[in-house]
C-alpha cells in the first residue's frame, strides 16, 4: 500500500514539477524566465515576457502535466491498487502535480502559481467544473485584461462546483481537495491581489507586452 501511494504521488509530483516556461525560454530566447517580469514560471510571465506563442505554448504544457498523470495513474492498476480506489488516487495525483508546478525541485522550488497545472487536472477529474470554472476564468479577462483576477475567480468557480455537485462517498476529499488547491492559488496571488486593491495591477496586452 506504502509503495503504491508513493509511486501515485511520486509521479504527480515529477510530472507537476517540469518547468516548460523555464525550458521553452532557455531554448528559444536563451534566457531565464525566472530574471524577467514577475520571475514567475508560470505562463501569464512567459506571455508577458516572451509573447504569446512562448506563453500559449507554456499554459498548454503545463496542462498536461496536469492532466496525463492524472489519468495515468486513475486508469490504470495503480489507481485499482491504490487505498480508496481510482478516485482516491486521481486526486492523490492531482494535488501532487499542482505542488509539483508550484514547488518545481527542478528549479530551486521557484515554480509558478498553479493555475494551468490545476486546469489540466480538474478538467480529469471534474469536466463540468472546468468548463464554468474556465468561462468564469475567459469572461473575466477578457473583459478586465486582469489574468490575476480570472485566476481567482475562477477558482473560487472552481471549488464552488464541486461544492455544489458532489455526492455520495467520495464528496467529503473531493470537495476537501477542491477547496484546498483554490486556496493554494488564492495563496499565490497575494501579491497580486494588492496591487488589485491599489489599482497596480499591470493588465494583460493580447500582444504580448505590459499594459497598464
Amino acid at each position: 500500500m506504502i509503495a503504491t501511494v508513493g509511486s501515485a504521488l511520486a509521479i504527480g509530483y515529477v510530472c507537476g514539477s517540469l518547468p516548460f516556461g523555464l525550458w521553452l525560454g532557455q531554448w528559444f530566447r536563451g534566457v531565464d524566465v525566472r530574471t524577467l517580469g514577475s520571475g514567475n514560471l508560470g505562463a501569464t510571465n512567459v506571455f508577458r515576457e516572451l509573447g504569446p506563442r512562448l506563453g500559449i505554448a507554456t499554459m498548454v504544457l503545463d496542462m498536461l502535466k496536469g492532466t496525463l498523470p492524472v489519468l495515468l495513474v486513475s486508469r490504470t492498476a495503480l489507481g485499482a491498487s491504490f487505498p480508496g480506489g481510482a478516485d482516491a488516487a486521481g486526486i492523490a495525483t492531482a494535488l501532487a502535480a499542482v505542488l509539483g508546478h508550484m514547488f518545481t525541485f527542478l528549479a530551486g522550488f521557484r515554480g509558478g502559481k498553479g493555475v494551468a497545472t490545476t486546469a489540466g487536472v480538474v478538467l480529469a477529474l471534474f469536466p463540468l467544473a472546468w468548463v464554468i470554472a474556465g468561462s468564469v476564468f475567459t469572461v473575466t479577462v477578457m473583459l478586465s485584461r486582469y489574468i490575476s483576477l480570472g485566476s481567482i475567480l475562477g477558482a473560487l468557480a472552481f471549488a464552488t462546483v464541486v461544492a455544489w455537485t458532489s455526492h455520495g462517498p467520495r464528496a467529503a476529499i473531493q470537495i476537501a481537495f477542491a477547496i484546498l488547491v483554490s486556496g493554494l492559488i488564492i495563496a499565490r496571488h497575494h501579491q497580486n491581489v494588492r496591487r488589485l486593491l491599489r489599482g497596480q495591477e499591470p493588465r494583460i496586452s493580447w500582444r504580448g507586452t505590459r499594459s497598464a
